[in-house]
């Protein structure tokens, strides 16, 4: 009796052992998951080392190729737990996958992340356009940075009765945009997008840029019309721009033909002209001011801000025709003659020469 009772206080004890290194185990199991479990989903995983960093998500992508999208920016600081919680979360299911422009903030973690993705909570990106020459240059430009397909932009361009509900023809059209940096979001669509640029034209044209360019005589696209030019006689010394600009308006008003050099080239289609010969004054186009009188019908690139206002604060002078310096220093000689520009024209034709320059 008393070694059975022994037996059974034995056998109890063991299993209470069993019992509690079993427990014990479990438990560390439960800690050891509960603290990854933490980490994976309430720890930082995004580190952008202070740079803002974004990535684009295209449309038609899956999980996988997002994912990948969003590790090769460098910002991930551990792929595997990422993966982890965007199969958890399910990231990987039809539908779940939102193309667009997402920011990858500082300190994200993997669940603030995937939520951010999911929810399809876009970041604003920033469109720039600047130097474009044709209406392909900018469709091209913009295409690149928006979810627009170029065809359907340039359709809009090319459509009398669109432009002409925005206030423009299929050749002003191009004046609407005025080079600089704009946010909005990377699907938005192509009307959308030019409406918003005729927004930003009509913020841009404020009471006193009207006013200045009344006074000139000149409407808003014949301002634009010629400040491309006088952004293309001089691009490198934009301080010489509000002389430029007096030159071609003292001509303008006098009747005489502007007979300006980068009008030739645009009329040719040759942007690798460097030296405008005879030959090409012979281009029969309107767009050449040597053949034709007043403005060209539209831009020859979209002008810089800053060239629009050199326009509408043109320098005051008697000047009516320059040509580049011999020096090559990308400023201009300026003269009130004919005779004077002769002089100034030779002294730069025989500079070109003797640099080898013959077209």
């Amino acid at each position: 009796m008393t070694t059975t009772r022994i037996d059974y206080k034995a056998r109890a004890l063991k299993r209470r052992k069993r019992f509690a290194y079993a427990t014990g185990i479990i438990g560390l199991l439960l800690v050891t998951f509960s603290y990854y479990f933490y980490q994976v989903f309430f720890t930082p995983n995004i580190e952008t080392k202070g740079q803002r960093t974004y990535v684009l998500i295209p449309r038609g992508a899956d999980w996988k190729t997002a994912l990948s999208r969003i590790e090769q920016t460098g910002a991930v600081v551990d792929k595997l737990s990422l993966r982890f919680v965007a199969r958890l979360m399910k990231y990987d299911q039809p539908g779940a996958v939102k193309p667009g422009n997402y920011e990858l903030k500082e300190g994200l973690t993997n669940r603030q992340l995937l939520n951010v993705l999911k929810s399809g909570s876009q970041s604003p990106l920033q469109l720039t356009f600047n130097t474009v020459r044709l209406r392909q240059d900018l469709v091209s430009r913009l295409a690149a940075q928006v979810d627009v397909p170029a065809r359907t932009l340039d359709s809009l361009l090319r459509s009398p009765s669109y432009t002409k509900s925005l206030g423009f023809d299929t050749t002003s059209i191009l004046t609407m945009f005025i080079p600089n940096t704009y946010e909005l979001y990377w699907n938005t669509s192509a009307d959308k997008l030019m409406q918003r640029m005729k927004k930003e034209y009509e913020k841009f044209w404020t009471p006193a840029r009207d006013a200045k360019r009344k006074a000139l005589g000149l409407s808003r696209a014949e301002v634009s019309t010629l400040a491309s030019i006088v952004e293309a006689e001089q691009q490198q010394h934009p301080d010489e721009r509000p002389r430029v600009a007096g030159v071609y308006l003292n001509r303008l008003r006098r009747g005489m033909k502007l007979q300006a050099d980068p009008t030739v080239v645009y009329a040719n289609g040759d942007f690798g002209i460097k030296r405008v010969l005879n030959v090409h004054l012979t281009k029969d186009s309107p767009y050449n001011t040597y053949k034709y009188g007043g403005l060209p019908p539209g831009p020859i690139n979209l002008p810089s801000i800053a060239s629009i206002d050199a326009v509408l604060n043109p320098e005051q002078h008697n000047y009516l025709y320059f040509c580049a310096k011999e020096d090559f220093s990308g400023y201009h000689a300026f003269a009130r003659t004919e005779q004077e520009h002769l002089v100034n024209a030779r002294r730069y034709q025989a500079a070109l020469t003797r640099s080898g320059i013959m077209k």
